[in-house]
C-alpha cells in the first residue's frame, strides 16, 4: 500500500500547510502565527482581540469601521458622530456600501392583538419593551405626544392604552390647577378647565387681641397652632419672632431669652448683656468693649510675666529645673515632678520635649532619646540612637580583619561555614541549619548580599543568588535562562 502524508489544514491567508507548533484558531478555521494578524492595519492579532470575518482576520477597530454601523451614536464607546470607513487603510467595501441607499426593513405584522402596539409587528426579544404587560419595538417606545424616547423609569401607561413621558401625561391626564404640574409646586392648567392662582393677602397678627400675658409678646395678638414659636414659655407668632434690635428672623439655635422678656440673636445678646472687656465677645476671643473707657480697657487687660520663677516654691514641690510655683495651665507630668512647659526641654540640646520624646535619666534631669543613648546608653559597636559605630570613651573597637566576624575559632563544624569563627546571637544569619555571619552571608559567585528572601541553598553545601544557582545548578537548553523562551547553554 503507497504511503499517504497526513493531510494538514491549510491557513486561508497564504494557503499553506499549517503545522501544529504554529497554529492560531479563529472562526474554526486555523492560521500561521505570522499570518494571524489584521488584513486592513496588519497588526497583530490574539485571541482576545481578534474578528473573523468571510475567511479574513481583523482587529476589533478594522471590522467596525469595514462593517460596523456608521453615523451619529456609533463611535469610540460614546455617543459621538463616527463615519471612519478605514479608506485610508485600503478599504473601499464599506464606501461602496455607504453610498448605497438603505433599503426600509420590512416588518412581519402580527395577530390582532399580539404585537407592538403601536406598528402591529411582530417583537422579538432582541429589541422588545415591556409596559403594562404588553411588548413594544425599542424603536416605537416613544412619547405618543413629543415623540420622547421612554425608558421603564420614564414611561407612565395612560387609559387609552398608549405611552407618555412623565409631562405630557400629566398635561392629558393629571389634576388641573394651582399647584400641579410635572411632578412639581407650579401652575399648570388645562386650557378647557377653569381654574385661578389664589390670592395672597399681608394679615396683620394683632388685630385679634388676646387678653393681657395670653398673646404674642411683640404684638399682643392671639397665637395659633399653625404660626406659634415658643421661647421662655410663651407663644410668639413666627412673623413677630425676631431679634428686638437688628430684627434678624431667628429660631430655637439662634435666639437668646434677654432679662427684659424680650428675644435676642446671639451678638445683639452679647453686645447688650454678655461680660464686657478684653477676650469677652459674642463666643469669639476678641475685643469686646461697647460702653468701656480706654482706662478702663487698659485697667482690665491681662499682665503677662515670662519669667517663671517670679513665685518660688516651698524646696522639692516646685519646677526641677528653675523651682518655681508650676500652675495646671502650664505643668508637664515627667517621673512623678511638675516642670514648668517652658522649662520642660533636654538638658543637654535644649529641644523642646513631650510625654513621647522625653527621658529620664538618674541624674533627675530630663534628655532627649539622642542625648539620653549617648549619656546613658549602652556603648560599642551597633549601639546608638542609630545603626551606627558609637563609642563614648573616645577609643573604638578594632574592626575584623578580612572576612571574619569573630575572635574565636569554633569547633570544627560549629561556626561560621565561610570563615569558621564562633557567631554569635546579635550577628547570626540562618541556613538550611547552618549558622552564618552577618558579613558571610553573601553569594559565593558574585559576592552579592543575601537575605532571606534572595537566599538559594546549593548541593554544595554553599549559598548563592538566585542567578548564579540558575547559572551552575538549573537546567539548561533552549527554554531555560535568566528570562522567558531564550537560549541559555551556560
Amino acid at each position: 500500500m503507497p504511503f499517504k502524508p497526513v493531510e494538514h489544514p491549510k491557513c486561508p491567508k497564504c494557503q499553506k500547510s499549517v503545522y501544529a507548533a504554529e497554529e492560531r484558531v479563529a472562526g474554526g478555521l486555523k492560521w500561521h502565527k505570522g499570518c494571524f494578524k489584521c488584513g486592513l492595519c496588519n497588526k497583530m492579532l490574539d485571541s482576545t482581540n481578534c474578528t473573523e470575518h468571510e475567511g479574513e482576520l481583523f482587529c476589533k477597530m478594522c471590522h467596525a469601521r469595514k462593517y460596523g454601523p456608521k453615523g451619529y451614536g456609533f463611535g469610540g464607546g460614546a455617543g459621538c458622530l463616527s463615519m471612519d470607513k478605514g479608506e485610508h487603510l485600503g478599504n473601499t467595501e464599506a464606501s461602496s456600501r455607504a453610498n448605497s441607499a438603505m433599503e426600509p426593513r420590512a416588518i412581519a405584522k402580527a395577530p390582532e392583538g399580539e404585537g407592538c402596539p403601536r406598528c402591529g409587528g411582530f417583537v422579538y426579544a432582541a429589541e422588545q419593551m415591556l409596559a403594562r404587560g404588553r411588548a413594544w419595538h425599542k424603536g416605537c417606545f416613544k412619547c405618543r405626544t413629543c415623540t420622547r424616547t421612554l425608558d421603564s423609569t420614564l414611561a407612565c401607561d395612560a387609559p387609552d392604552g398608549e405611552v407618555y413621558c412623565r409631562g405630557c401625561y400629566g398635561k392629558l391626564f393629571g389634576p388641573k390647577g394651582y399647584g400641579f404640574g410635572a411632578g412639581q409646586g407650579t401652575l399648570t392648567s388645562d386650557p378647557k378647565a377653569e381654574s385661578h392662582a389664589p390670592r395672597t393677602t399681608v394679615i396683620d397678627t394683632a388685630i385679634i387681641q388676646a387678653p393681657k400675658g395670653q398673646g404674642c409678646p411683640r404684638c399682643g395678638g392671639v397665637v395659633y397652632a399653625a404660626e406659634q414659636v415658643l421661647a421662655k414659655g410663651s407663644m410668639w407668632h413666627r412673623k413677630c419672632f425676631k431679634c428686638k434690635d437688628c430684627h434678624k428672623t431667628l429660631d430655637s439655635i439662634l435666639a437668646c431669652d434677654g432679662p427684659d422678656k424680650d428675644v435676642y440673636c446671639k451678638t445683639c445678646y452679647g453686645k447688650k448683656y454678655g461680660p464686657h472687656g478684653y477676650g469677652f465677645a459674642c463666643g469669639s476671643g476678641f475685643l469686646q468693649t461697647d460702653g468701656l473707657t480706654e482706662e478702663e480697657i487698659s485697667a482690665s487687660r491681662p499682665y503677662y510675666n515670662p519669667d517663671t520663677t517670679a513665685i518660688k516654691a516651698p524646696a522639692g514641690q516646685g519646677c526641677p529645673r528653675c523651682g518655681g510655683m508650676v500652675y495646671a495651665a502650664e505643668q508637664q507630668l515627667a517621673k512623678g515632678t511638675m516642670w514648668h512647659k517652658k522649662c520642660f526641654n533636654c538638658a543637654e540640646c535644649h529641644r523642646p520635649l513631650d510625654s513621647v520624646l522625653a527621658c529620664d535619666g538618674p541624674d533627675r534631669e530630663i534628655h532627649c532619646r539622642a542625648c539620653y543613648g549617648k549619656h546613658f546608653g549602652p556603648k560599642g559597636f551597633g549601639y546608638g540612637h542609630a545603626p551606627t559605630l558609637v563609642c563614648a570613651d573616645g577609643e573604638a573597637p578594632a574592626r575584623c580583619q578580612g572576612r571574619s566576624m569573630g575572635t574565636t575559632k569554633a569547633p570544627e563544624g560549629k561556626g561560621c561555614p565561610r570563615c569558621g569563627f564562633a557567631v554569635f546571637a546579635a550577628e547570626q544569619m540562618i541556613s538550611k541549619g547552618k549558622i552564618w555571619h552577618r558579613h558571610c552571608f553573601h553569594c559565593s559567585e558574585c559576592n552579592r548580599s543575601l537575605d532571606s528572601t534572595t537566599l538559594n541553598d546549593a548541593p554544595d553545601g554553599d549559598i548563592y543568588c538566585k542567578s548564579c544557582y540558575g547559572r551552575k545548578f538549573g537546567p539548561k537548553g533552549v527554554g531555560y535562562g535568566m528570562g522567558a523562551g531564550t537560549l541559555t547553554m551556560a
